[in-house]
């Protein structure tokens, strides 16, 4: 199955926190406090959005850190997706 995002939205394929330091110390509850990471695997075409001209300024497998409440999460053979607006993503990770 394809994922096709439309207007200014972008899926993202979730990326696991680290829950270990590198010396092996567990840190719980550590996904819970971070915005969350992400792989962008497919991006809208942009275009006008309520008036306004929206670049799309993300490509598929940037690395990017997006807000923790924001779009909606879908699961498709076994892996999480998430699909947000580009507003909502606060970082490319390079």
């Amino acid at each position: 199955m394809k994922l096709v995002p439309l207007d200014d939205k972008v899926v993202l394929k979730k990326l696991q926190a680290e829950e270990t330091t590198k010396s092996g110390i567990v840190l719980p509850g550590q996904d819970k406090e971070k915005p969350g990471q992400g792989e962008v695997v497919a991006v809208g075409p942009g275009g006008v959005i309520d008036g306004k001209e929206v670049k799309m300024q993300v490509k598929v497998g940037d690395k990017v850190v997006y807000s923790k409440y924001s779009g909606t999460e879908i699961e498709i053979e076994e892996d999480k997706y998430l699909i947000v607006k580009q507003s909502d993503i606060l970082a490319i990770i390079e």
